[in-house]
């Protein structure tokens, strides 16, 4: 990246990456801490809050910024980006619906937020809570099994859904301090990949809150997750695989060029078949960020076709990052196995990805309704 062309955040963003999240990142896979680190590194430079207003503190960035952030901090640490993923898409909810002090922390790196809307009872149907909240006394209490948040126990707050108090709708969406009583995180994450992640099960007990934690209008939940969550979300996410494949990418054609097959003297990179393979990598890494560029230039520039890239663009980075991934540990043989390679860190990560909702799975759905003129739900 040639630091003189990038635009500021960018320029801050790869010392950071340099410097703390690569020397970080095979200890918090290893050991499945968390990156407070590097959280703590974008903080001081700003990058927490780039999608803050500048009126409340932020840089004032939008989704694109996001995106190219999230994207170099995957090549690195894909916890660090997932985490930081989460963070951006409850920020932009508490942008637009929060409480000016929360917005004012968010701008100035001094609160960590994430969303909670996975849920047992409705699994990858993210938009649709069995959760509940309840007028008591004046307040209101939140009754919960969420299943998965990213940063659990780790954030300031949570971006909570919940069904309506007692509007029509789908969902309501809180604002929920991490510090509220009752609220209770379901031991640490032990999983295959994203191992720093903090990605546990939260239960809510009887979670008291002020009406006015409320983000949005009661039953405006699904809304708010249309919006702003889903084209967050779903771009953020595309670009975590895309700076998984780059990673994967260099580290497999690195690899391979510099491994010789000293009875033949030659090397592996003087092998068609690993060449190809190569090649396959780097053009669908291309091909996903062709689409993740395209999908931004949709929303900015108002497609009429900008939903649907939204729906494709996690589909197809997703399917693509577990593929290039495959042929990462392919062209590096036994190598690939062992962990100072780097690419069965990325191979592992990329995973993820697919079975995140909305998986890719219900997203080929949705694709094809829109495609098929049919309603995406109901």
């Amino acid at each position: 990246m040639d630091n003189t062309q990038a635009p500021s955040y960018l320029a801050s963003l790869e010392k950071i990456a340099m410097d703390v999240i690569r020397p970080g990142a095979a200890e918090i896979d290893q050991s499945g801490a968390f990156p407070r680190a590097a959280m703590n590194a974008l903080s001081n430079v700003g990058l927490l809050g780039l999608i803050s207003a500048q009126e409340v503190g932020g840089q004032g960035q939008g989704l694109r910024a996001a995106a190219l952030v999230i994207e170099r901090v995957a090549q690195e640490c894909a916890s660090t980006a997932m985490v930081l993923c989460m963070h951006y898409a409850g920020s932009a909810v508490i942008e637009a619906h929060g409480p000016l002090s929360v917005r004012k922390a968010l701008a100035q790196g001094k609160h960590l937020t994430t969303l909670a809307f996975s849920e047992k009872g409705s699994r990858s149907h993210f938009w649709a809570p069995t959760s509940t909240a309840e007028a008591h006394n004046g307040s209101v209490h939140l009754d919960a099994a969420k299943s998965w948040v990213t940063s659990a126990g780790e954030a300031d707050s949570y971006v909570w859904s919940s069904r309506p108090m007692a509007a029509e709708g789908v969902s309501t969406i809180w604002l929920v301090p991490a510090s509220t009583t009752g609220l209770s995180v379901a031991g640490a994450f032990n999983g295959l990949g994203l191992r720093g992640n903090a990605s546990s099960p939260i239960n809510a007990k009887e979670v008291a809150l002020e009406r006015s934690a409320m983000l949005g209008q009661d039953g405006g939940g699904f809304d708010i997750m249309m919006s702003i969550v889903l084209p967050h979300f779903q771009i953020m996410n595309a670009a975590f695989s895309v700076g998984t494949m780059e990673a994967a990418t260099r580290k497999a054609a690195e690899h391979v060029a510099g491994t010789k097959l000293e009875h033949m003297g030659s090397g592996l990179s003087d092998l068609p078949t690993v060449r190809a393979y190569i090649a396959r990598m780097r053009i669908k890494t291309d091909m996903v960020r062709a689409l993740l560029l395209d999908t931004l230039d949709a929303i900015e520039q108002g497609r009429a076709d900008a939903m649907l890239r939204v729906l494709e663009v996690k589909a197809a980075a997703g399917e693509a990052s577990t593929e290039v991934t495959d042929l990462a540990m392919r062209v590096c043989g036994g190598a690939a196995f062992r962990k100072d390679v780097g690419v069965e860190r990325h191979f592992r990560d990329a995973r993820a990805a697919t079975v995140m909702a909305p998986t890719t799975d219900v997203l080929y759905d949705f694709i094809g309704k829109a495609v098929c003129g049919m309603p995406l739900f109901g």
